[in-house]
């Protein structure tokens, strides 16, 4: 059976959502799922400022972190993260950095990753974090399974050929329908992870 982690972070919950969304279309194609989260790093304080995110981080607790282990497991790895400045979020950032173990032994060559991500406004760095994201998977020597303009669903939710991204608007609501779309992109992953380790 295929093996395909998702591997997200969320402060409000957009990226969560995606991530659940791409957790049922990896099922329902008959793969194995492990939905875990990046650990987070902002201080209460922080969290404490914004009541949606504190809401959503007590929410969430009993989601387990991501590990090593979840990477080496997987045949597969959908990651779901917010744009901060045009790159990924840092608390993702932090647990790809300390990958090095895993990266020296050989054990993320070959992996298959694809991304998704929001941001505030349409044109506030959502291509680029995913770029941002794609140049580290480079490095582990993964192969990225990006969307590209393969299927309707991604045309539907805003033809972003890196991958599923969406707006969010000041109310936190997903502005594009972008449901589909994250979930035939998790169907993606896992066809070409099958392909790859059949």
């Amino acid at each position: 059976m295929t093996k395909i982690a998702i591997v997200y972070y969320s402060s409000t919950g957009t990226n969560y959502q995606l991530a659940q969304w791409a957790k049922e279309a990896v099922e329902n194609a008959g793969a194995q799922a492990r939905l875990v989260k990046a650990p987070e790093l902002a201080p209460d304080v922080a969290i404490d400022a914004n009541p949606a995110w504190r809401a959503h981080y007590d929410a969430t607790r009993d989601i387990p972190e991501v590990t090593s282990d979840d990477i080496v497991w997987a045949d597969g790895i959908i990651f779901s993260v917010p744009s901060r400045f045009g790159v990924m979020a840092a608390q993702l950032k932090q647990f790809i950095d300390t990958q090095g173990g895993i990266w020296a032994s050989g054990d993320t060559v070959n992996k298959v990753v694809s991304g998704m991500t929001s941001a505030h406004n349409a044109h506030g760095g959502q291509e680029a974090t995913l770029l941002s994201l794609y140049i580290q998977m480079m490095h582990w020597g993964a192969i990225i399974a990006a969307p590209g303009y393969s299927e309707a669903e991604y045309t539907t939710a805003g033809g972003n050929p890196y991958g599923t991204s969406v707006t969010i608007d000041d109310d936190g609501n997903m502005i594009e329908d972008v449901e589909e779309a994250a979930k035939q992109q998790a169907r993606h992953v896992v066809d070409i992870a099958g392909r790859v380790n059949g």
